[in-house]
């Protein structure tokens, strides 16, 4: 435990709860009439929800550093998952520590090599996977995930109970603190929950009970020559292009929204802790995502692409007396400004060569002078090298030697319309494209992305032969999953 009687910070607490692959849509007050997030519901109602935030990279990894360092993929050359962040790039953790906090961070974080804190002095449970990275190619089983998706159990869910029960503990011991009448410095405390990400298993009651409820996908894709070439790829790449059965769809969908529940309660857990504590007056609490999930829609799973599933995430931010209760922000943002936005709430100094925005005064008011743009990147070793801006109601995607894609989010928000061939768009595309170029060289991108690929392959093959031991691991075992369908354990990415 930390000791929190001392050090110098002047800004208020900070919860910040991180899910994994939470999808913008699945939240009640996002809309969904079926999931059942009361807790998430209820913080947005006691503060703001931003509905236009984007992440870094549509992918775990990439996202998540660029989300710690406040700086876009090109910039920390991490864009796949097994790449290495360097140590020396500070990250908003440190920047808390040099504010006076002693930062805390219970749960996932995803980063490889031996640097698992990034600024953190503290970390109660860590990820259950290797610090030293895998192949880092897109994962290939998708339909075999779909096909014993339903009732069951993930190991994720094991972690994120773990997650929570060392949050609650940690609150808990500041409350005896703050019942003994020590006087304690403002924590920072970040909750990484690995919800709710695939494989699509969960618990038979909960699945049951959306199993009943759960419908087909709002936009289906058909595979065919009008697909763009990455996504035939893609779902080629996934052994999604033959129509999946109806019944796998409507499973994994059940299962999903099921592990959006299991994770709203947990949350509810720790906010609870927060309130009995007395801890909750004067705390940021920060809830958001490092990507979003397709759950079929454009007959799509998991994450790896710029529509609005993938590359959107859900984000509240509460704070009592500070921001207002019950408000939606649509201006378009990037994590990068919430990363921004957070150093500044706790006075701590902004991150060198960081792009980001702080968004604290237009939070506040809901009104100033603030440029609607984000950007998002994504690279694959196989060959992909995309980037994508959202600028007001236009989103255009880049893909390097590929067709450009266009959407006009307002007109089209299914985005089902490719606007880029379209004579009265030509003005848009033109300065969209000289945009998403500015300062970034798909080049140079496609160039160190190989070249990091073969640094990493002797990094794995050192790891595989010496055995290093790992460092905050939390150990996984086999019985934690399983799957009721087809009677196997459940495939994890």
């Amino acid at each position: 435990m930390i000791d929190n009687t001392t050090g110098g910070a002047s800004g208020p607490n900070l919860l910040y709860i991180h899910s994994d692959q939470h999808s913008p849509f699945v939240m009640g007050c996002a809309g969904d009439p079926l999931v059942q997030t009361p807790h998430l519901d209820g913080l947005a109602a006691r503060g703001v929800q931003c509905t236009n935030l984007y992440c870094p990279s549509p992918v775990c990894v990439p996202s998540r550093m660029s989300m710690l360092t406040g700086r876009y993929p090109a910039d920390s050359e991490v864009w796949t998952n097994n790449q290495i962040l360097d140590a020396g790039i500070p990250t908003f953790a440190h920047a808390m520590g040099a504010a006076g906090y002693a930062p805390v961070l219970i749960g996932r974080m995803h980063s490889n090599g031996p640097d698992q804190l990034h600024g953190y002095v503290d970390r109660p449970v860590g990820d259950h996977g290797s610090n030293w990275g895998g192949s880092g190619l897109a994962p290939g089983n998708l339909r075999k995930s779909l096909e014993e998706a339903g009732p069951g159990q993930g190991a994720y869910q094991v972690h994120d109970e773990d997650v929570t029960a060392s949050t609650v503990n940690f609150l808990d011991k500041l409350g005896v603190q703050k019942r003994a009448g020590l006087k304690a410095q403002p924590f920072s405390l970040s909750v990484g929950f690995m919800l709710p990400h695939s494989p699509y298993l969960a618990r038979r009651p909960i699945y049951d009970r959306y199993r009943e409820n759960i419908i087909m996908p709002r936009v289906r894709e058909s595979f065919d020559d009008k697909l763009h070439p990455f996504l035939q790829w893609w779902r080629r790449h996934g052994e999604l292009e033959k129509t999946l059965p109806d019944e796998w769809i409507l499973r994994g969908r059940a299962a999903y929204w099921a592990l959006v529940d299991e994770m709203d309660q947990m949350i509810g857990k720790i906010l609870h802790a927060l309130e009995v504590n007395g801890l909750a007056k004067n705390t940021l609490i920060i809830y958001s995502s490092d990507h979003g999930e397709h759950a079929g829609d454009h007959d799509l799973w998991m994450k790896r692409t710029f529509y609005e599933e993938s590359v959107r995430v859900p984000t509240i931010l509460s704070w009592p007396g500070v921001l207002p209760e019950g408000t939606v922000c649509d201006r378009v943002m990037s994590a990068l400004d919430l990363n921004a936005t957070m150093l500044d709430a706790l006075h701590a100094p902004p991150l060198p060569g960081a792009p980001g925005r702080s968004a604290l005064d237009l939070l506040k008011t809901g009104k100033g002078d603030w440029e609607g743009v984000a950007f998002s990147e994504y690279a694959l070793y196989e060959g992909a090298v995309q980037r994508m801006i959202r600028q007001d109601e236009w989103k255009l995607i880049y893909h390097h030697k590929q067709p450009t894609q266009l959407f006009n989010l307002q007109e089209d928000p299914l985005e089902e319309s490719d606007r880029a061939s379209d004579p009265s768009c030509r003005q848009v595309l033109s300065d969209l494209t000289a945009r998403v170029l500015d300062g970034w060289d798909p080049d140079h991108v496609e160039r160190r992305v190989q070249e990091r690929r073969k640094e990493m392959e002797i990094i794995v093959k050192w790891a595989e032969q010496t055995d290093p031991t790992d460092s905050f691991r939390w150990n996984r075992t086999p019985e934690m999953s399983w799957s009721e369908t087809l009677g196997t354990g459940g495939a994890t990415f």
